[in-house]
């Protein structure tokens, strides 16, 4: 009995689709699209960017200074995936490393 009730609940959440983590690539910046594992594309519509994801500069003395750059085409970025699949979290840029 117990066994049958396992299986039922680990289907009812599978069926869910609860949160996956995903790979995709900038392909446009305005507006903004992400190309998820060589199988879909996003737009704008569907993704929420975090803060650390845009662009932040300061202008100081008459010279401006990047704090941290905005998404680029290219970028290779982690997505999260929220449950239903409707809305993509662009959680951060990946880099590679030397």
């Amino acid at each position: 009995m117990l066994d049958i009730i396992k299986k039922a609940s680990l289907s009812a959440v599978g069926s869910t689709n609860p949160m996956a983590v995903l790979y995709g690539t900038v392909t446009s910046v305005h507006p903004l699209e992400v190309n998820v594992d060589q199988r879909f594309s996003l737009t704008e519509d569907f993704l929420v960017i975090g803060e650390s994801m845009t662009e932040y500069k300061l202008n100081i003395g008459g010279a401006e200074y990047y704090i941290r750059r905005g998404l680029e085409t290219g970028d290779t970025v982690l997505l999260i995936r929220y449950q239903g699949g409707q809305t993509y979290l662009v959680l951060d840029r990946l880099v590679k490393s030397s």
